[in-house]
């Protein structure tokens, strides 16, 4: 039985459909769900290639991505809780599931082949790798 999940959300599209397959998924009523978004350091955001556009960092930022997170928390068939955290993506996903004792972590993927995955970096490779628990990689086709 899964008590606890971790659902890591990312603001993009495939957000949308991660929470799609969380809410697909049969839970019983006292499983505990977390909805978490990680904010990129600035040295995190310095490994990021220099053509593509960045998150903001600023509170606006914040208080856009809270939002976001309650309206998913919304749609959600059980109660959740938030987690807004700053750091490397996928240490800092591991990291919350850890503390939670998460039993699943929910996590989308870009979907990036070849080159692309390479210099880019793929979280959820990463987070299926080192994570403690079972992981739901939720593709974006």
């Amino acid at each position: 039985m899964l008590k606890n999940i971790l659902v890591a959300l990312d603001g993009s599209e495939i957000a949308e459909k991660v929470i799609q397959a969380f809410n697909d998924l049969v839970l019983s009523e006292d499983t505990k769900v977390v909805l978490c978004h990680v904010f990129a350091t600035p040295e995190s955001e310095m490994e990021l290639p220099a053509d593509l556009p960045h998150p903001e960092s600023s509170t606006f930022s914040y208080f856009h991505i809270e939002k976001l997170l309650q309206s998913y928390q919304e749609k959600l068939s059980i109660e959740s809780e938030l987690e807004l955290v700053t750091g490397d993506p996928a240490d800092e996903i591991i990291r919350l599931a850890n503390i939670y004792q998460a039993d699943l972590l929910i996590i989308g993927s870009r979907g990036l082949t070849g080159m692309k995955r390479i210099v880019q970096g793929s979280v959820s490779s990463q987070v299926v790798e080192e994570a403690n628990c079972s992981v739901l990689v939720v593709k974006p086709n």
